[in-house]
């Protein structure tokens, strides 16, 4: 089968379209046809540094993934072949991630698509989802706290925001004019200037500071001001586990470690089934047209997700 792979480490050069060959599915686990995976910050990573870990390229890249169920492996009973599901896998592992016409993946990954959404919409939601409640149930903040969410107009934050809402918290989300009447429609009780102006802006509407802050736009130390005394920041992509300030608790948000949440990933489902969650889709490409769709990613401003249908 075709899969995506990163060669070495490098620029989107190092993208290619290979054969791969696909496992049955073991006990516990789904083998599923992909139709459509999407392209996430995190790939990038991965091309630009490799999987670590000691395996040796190539790579197949990708953390979500939507098709149908081809076949089911032993103690499988909630998944038949035919279904169709998303799913969300971690390519730090020998056979890679999601970007291949066949994947095997635990079934507890894997869930039925959002009623009404197609393929390629519902391979938007698994990894940035779990992310969101990830990062949201790190920062515990009782209901009525006020969060700030950067990057407001980005994917995650539009998955964290309304998120956030249900939890019963006030949002402060970042966004350009241009995107203001987006970011208000994911939920967000005001939305705030982007760059210099954003700590000011919370500090306005929030004097003492927020509770917490969910830092999608990866802003780090320059969103401290933000954040009371003894608040705390979600962070995506790592932390330098330096000190913070004023007891402000970073809390960094590791997805793989919630990849078989089943209940979650239903959560997710029936949230954008009833159209609470928007899922949205930048571009859809071939596969041999990977690189594309890293450069898409790296020039920023997508409102969205490409996706890579097969």
């Amino acid at each position: 089968m075709r899969a995506v792979a990163i060669t070495a480490p490098g620029g989107p050069e190092v993208l290619d379209v290979i054969d791969r060959d696909v496992r049955a599915p073991g006990a516990g686990e789904v083998r599923i046809a992909v139709r459509a995976a999407a392209v996430n910050p995190t790939d990038i990573g991965l091309r630009e540094h490799g999987a670590g870990g000691g395996l040796e390229p190539p790579w197949t890249p990708g953390m979500d993934a939507a098709g149908v169920v081809e076949s089911v492996g032993d103690r499988v009973d909630r998944l038949a072949p035919g279904d169709e599901v998303m799913a969300a896998v971690t390519p730090r592992r020998p056979e890679g991630g999601a970007q291949a016409e066949l994947i095997v993946a635990p079934a507890a990954s894997v869930v039925a698509i959002p009623r009404g959404a197609s393929l390629v919409e519902a391979a938007t939601l698994p990894m940035n989802g779990l992310t969101a409640m990830l990062g949201l149930e790190l920062l515990d903040l009782p209901s009525g706290a006020t969060l700030a969410v950067t990057g407001g107009a980005g994917l995650l934050a539009s998955y964290a925001i309304p998120l956030a809402k249900e939890r019963g918290l006030r949002v402060l989300a970042d966004a350009k004019p241009d995107d203001e009447a987006l970011v208000r429609g994911f939920g967000a009780d005001a939305v705030l200037p982007r760059g210099d102006g954003f700590v000011a802006a919370v500090r306005d509407a929030a004097p003492d500071g927020a509770d917490g802050l969910f830092d999608t736009a990866l802003l780090g130390r320059a969103a401290f001001g933000a954040i009371r005394d003894g608040g705390a920041m979600a962070v995506v992509r790592g932390w330098d586990a330096g000190p913070a300030e004023r007891g402000i608790d970073v809390r960094p948000v590791a997805v793989r470690t919630v990849l078989e949440r089943t209940d979650w990933l239903e959560h997710l489902r029936d949230l954008a089934g009833s159209g609470r969650l928007a899922l949205r889709v930048a571009a859809e490409l071939p596969p041999d047209r990977a690189a594309a769709a890293h450069e898409l990613m790296e020039s920023g401003g997508l409102r969205g997700r490409a996706v890579l249908v097969f």
